[in-house]
């Protein structure tokens, strides 16, 4: 029986999702009395909308991960950790024991949870879900307990959907997709630092006046202050960096330009199947539960095409490089995922409200805390990388990413398990990582509301 179940989750993740979608949509839209007809063009339209972005997505990661990786060339850094990408960190985590437990238990829980008004969110982004796998596998590796693991992957889950459901109104205000959240667990799970960081530069006399956006920029210095301008200018900076040629040069210039005016329509495309769909859900819950509401949630890749968050990911590749070799605590060598790092600012974004200088900031504290993460537990990342038979890259003795780093509630988890050797250094730095995590979501927890002039009713 199990075996059989295995085989039917395994058989829905490799059909990805850009295939499920447009049918779990449609099976989605006739439960909530759409008919067929809307509910499928309401699917199909998702489906293309994924493979849009999916492919601006490839040209952005094909152009500034190869430029990354040459800057890194260039500049000769000797790190022992290797950055392998998010696409290693999934399979790996999909190869683990636990995963095919956790597929059907995290569904589950966000059906118990929803049910009970626990959470808002309806996560439909499966594929995604290693995300909320990956805790439970670290855990398993650390602890060598099964039940552990999974209590601790659905506690963590728990937290990313109530992360998901606190941010629904930024999502909706900043990047213009009503009714939609995010419990992508690798960049929600920042908003509290990045709303406590925003919160901390209102109260800096004179740099709080300072607000450099994609529209004010392009109001001030008229053309160049274009997004696909900016691109240009960005791709030819990070061309010149990587050290190509002239034809290279330009050629990526076109193609950053042309990322910052795709990626948005693409996105606009998605939101337009998925609008039909969000509009019967909110009417069927409202029916049956007055006053309930009820996000979808999606991949963190469908706010990746506000200008905003490609001008300050493209900004942040040669910062992480730099921060790379200048951090003294860090041994990750950034490579394969220095093309997420869309995905990575999102939150550093949002939370400044899209102002590029404090965006930027933002990003840097990240991504400092990041290499914080990857140093600290490469060597677990990498027992967990060997027990799957992960085929190592030549000379690498040790990997993780920026991605498989950015998750600060895995830390979090690992760290306060540190009893189960001995280590109790390790419990008290969990204890000050949950305390200090907490204090800034509680600190920072109405400000969403207040920003938007939402009624404050409850934390």
């Amino acid at each position: 029986m199990l075996s059989v179940i295995t085989n039917a989750v395994q058989w829905v993740l490799d059909l990805g999702a850009v295939a499920m979608l447009p049918i779990m949509l449609t099976v989605f839209g006739l439960i909530l009395g759409q008919g067929f007809v809307k509910s499928f063009r309401a699917g199909l339209t998702v489906g293309i909308g994924f493979v849009g972005i999916n492919l601006v997505i490839g040209l952005l990661t094909g152009g500034v991960g190869a430029a990354g990786m040459r800057m890194v060339e260039r500049v000769g850094v000797q790190l022992d950790i290797l950055d392998v990408g998010w696409p290693i960190g999934a399979a790996i985590t999909f190869a683990t024991p636990i995963a095919m437990i956790l597929i059907p238990s995290i569904f589950i829980l966000n059906i118990i949870l929803l049910a009970i008004n626990f959470t808002k969110t309806m996560d439909v982004d499966l594929w995604n879900y290693w995300h909320l796998i990956f805790p439970g596998a670290m855990v398993y590796y650390y602890t060598g307990s099964l039940p552990i693991a999974v209590i601790c992957a659905l506690i963590n889950t728990v937290v990313i959907f109530k992360l998901a459901d606190w941010t629904a109104p930024t999502v909706e205000h900043e990047f213009g997709l009503k009714g939609i959240s995010l419990p992508h667990g690798e960049t929600v799970n920042w908003a509290p630092v990045t709303y406590a960081l925003n919160k901390i530069y209102d109260k800096i006399p004179g740099f709080n006046k300072i607000n450099v956006t994609s529209t004010n920029l392009k109001d001030k210095i008229g053309f160049i202050g274009e997004p696909m301008v900016i691109g240009l200018i960005l791709g030819a900076v990070i061309g010149i960096l990587a050290g190509y040629d002239a034809k290279t040069i330009i050629n990526l210039a076109v193609q950053m330009g042309a990322v910052m005016v795709l990626l948005p329509r693409m996105v606009s495309l998605l939101m337009e199947g998925l609008m039909p769909i969000s509009e019967g859900a909110r009417t069927f819950i409202q029916k049956r539960f007055p006053g309930k509401d009820v996000y979808i949630g999606l991949d963190a890749a469908i706010c990746t095409g506000h200008p905003t968050v490609i001008t300050v990911a493209l900004l942040m590749i040669p910062l992480t490089i730099l921060l790379a070799i200048i951090l003294p605590w860090n041994r990750l060598l950034p490579l394969a995922d220095l093309a997420v790092l869309p995905f990575t600012v999102i939150w550093g974004v949002a939370a400044s409200r899209g102002n590029i200088v404090r965006a930027v900031l933002n990003s840097i504290v990240m991504i400092a805390i990041i290499f914080f993460i990857a140093t600290n537990l490469g060597e677990l990342t990498t027992t967990m990388a060997h027990a799957v038979g992960f085929d190592f890259p030549e000379g690498a003795t040790q990997i993780s990413g920026i991605d498989m780093s950015a998750h600060i509630t895995v830390w979090i988890i690992i760290k306060l398990l540190g009893f189960l050797h001995g280590d109790f250094t390790a419990v008290f730095a969990g204890l000050f990582g949950l305390v200090l995590f907490s204090a800034l979501w509680f600190w920072v927890r109405h400000d969403i509301k207040k920003t938007y002039g939402l009624p404050i009713n409850k934390a």
